[in-house]
């Protein structure tokens, strides 16, 4: 019996898994992963990505044990990856869930015509979206460019129900294309290893996600309305990063909330749309994490520190580089900014609220343009994700898709006293705060919230 072949890539679980689903049924299953640096216009995952990536792909290797599964990892380019090993030992089909950034569909594109001249049978399917962005339109055929009918479109479908495991002895038995040595991609950081606390704080693969996603729904759904906003109590799913890997799929999740829907769970649910809207923006933005959805935004005089210490390419204040680095390093001396920052560093992850806080400050008080931040969220975060990384930044920002207006500049004091009022969150990631050895604020927030002002007014009035 030929092998059919399924082709993972952020959909690293084998549970309602529709492409593995394809290949059990044929009888003869063979996994595959394919890490792909070299295809053009993919970008490469930060260091974060790539610790969780290697714990992820082990815990998906076991699982796929189990069920009698060979997994093949390979590295290179994926067109020829896939295509050597079609040919070499002869499969019968190829399967995969799709993918919805330009790329990567132009990749898939490019393979899906290839087989099919080769004579292989080759399928894709939905898994990693609860809509297809091509599907989902304005009553004009466009678009969608506004959150609440968006949402209001997208949740009013029948999501299917989760496929469950597939039953074991379905994997193929017969000789197959050699496999890479994971330990050789070398993912894991070293010279420092600075993962320690990332392992600490997570463990990647779909059995953490479930367990997760069981104790959220049990434990903390009933007070998300109020908790979420909280990052001194455990308020938050912590789901993002399964989902951002597929250990958990969106449907999982959506029908682990129960058809009857209270404040809470109604709340949580629509955080699941906030992560199809930025999909829909990626889909129809390729651009998204280095052009402003608002091309008014293109005048706005962001500094842009180089990596020299120089003020780089754009306009901007000569404070910027040191600025830079104090955000980064989370010593700017408004401590709700800091803990966040350090909360990152240490864990790969952080709050939602202070995210959008730390994202205000660097573009409105600092002046600092956000493509620089979500680059740094992009390399330090385990749940950075194509779409949702720079649609949230440019959201703070003001120049996305249903954008916070970019005179909604959040206080980081004020926000520390309303959400924080007890100042435990600062206090776990600021030990030294109080004492001397905390800096001052690197900037007057009053002054440089003015001056962003006067910089967007100035940005509306150039014709």
């Amino acid at each position: 019996m030929k092998p059919s072949i399924v082709w993972f890539r952020d959909d690293l679980r084998v549970a309602d898994n529709p492409a593995l689903r394809a290949a059990v049924d044929d009888g003869a299953a063979v996994a595959l992963y394919v890490l792909d640096e070299e295809s053009a216009g993919l970008r490469p995952h930060g260091g974060a990505s790539r610790w969780w990536l290697h714990h992820s792909l082990l815990a998906l290797r076991a699982e796929l044990d189990k069920l009698g599964i060979p997994l093949v990892l390979r590295r290179g380019r994926a067109f020829e990856v896939v295509q050597e090993l079609t040919t070499t030992p002869g499969a019968g089909a190829l399967y995969w869930n799709r993918r919805y950034g330009a790329a990567e569909r132009t990749v898939d594109a490019g393979i899906k015509a290839w087989a099919r001249e080769a004579g292989l049978h080759v399928s894709s399917f939905q898994a990693s979206l609860l809509h297809e962005p091509w599907n989902v339109t304005t009553k004009t055929g466009g678009q969608y460019k506004v959150f609440t009918p968006f949402w209001r479109t997208v949740s009013a479908q029948d999501f299917r129900e989760p496929l469950p495991v597939p039953e074991a002895g379905h994997g193929y038995a017969g000789a197959m294309a050699e496999s890479d040595d994971l330990e050789s991609w070398s993912l894991l950081p070293t010279k420092p290893d600075w993962a320690g606390g990332l392992a600490q704080a997570w463990t990647p693969g779909a059995a953490a996600g479930h367990k997760r996603l069981a104790r959220f729904v049990s434990e903390g759904l009933s007070n998300y309305s109020e908790g979420h906003n909280r990052p001194d109590t455990d308020g938050s799913s912590g789901l993002s990063p399964y989902l951002r890997w597929g250990e958990l799929s969106p449907y999982e999740v959506w029908h682990a909330l129960g058809e009857k829907r209270s404040e809470s769970s109604s709340i949580f649910a629509s955080e699941l749309g906030w992560r199809e809207f930025c999909w829909h923006q990626y889909f129809h933005n390729p651009q998204l994490a280095t052009a402003n959805l608002r091309p008014e935004f293109d005048r706005f005089p962001w500094a842009w520190p180089g990596s020299d210490g120089s003020n780089g390419r754009e306009p901007g204040h000569d404070g910027a580089p040191r600025e830079f680095r104090a955000w980064k390093k989370g010593i700017t001396g408004f401590p709700l900014v800091d803990a966040g920052q350090r909360q990152l560093w240490t864990t790969g992850w952080m709050h939602n609220r202070v995210r959008m806080v730390a994202a205000s400050f660097l573009v409105k008080n600092l002046g600092i343009h956000w493509q620089l931040g979500e680059q740094w969220f992009w390399d330090t975060l385990v749940d950075a994700d194509p779409a949702s990384n720079p649609a949230n930044w440019q959201w703070v920002a003001g120049s996305g898709a249903d954008a916070s207006p970019f005179f909604r500049i959040f206080n980081p004091e004020g926000q520390r006293t309303k959400f924080d009022p007890q100042g435990k969150y600062i206090a776990h990631w600021i030990p030294e705060f109080g004492t001397p050895d905390y800096p001052e604020g690197i900037v007057d927030l009053k002054t440089t919230r003015a001056e962003a002002l006067e910089a967007y007014k100035g940005m509306r009035e150039v014709h």
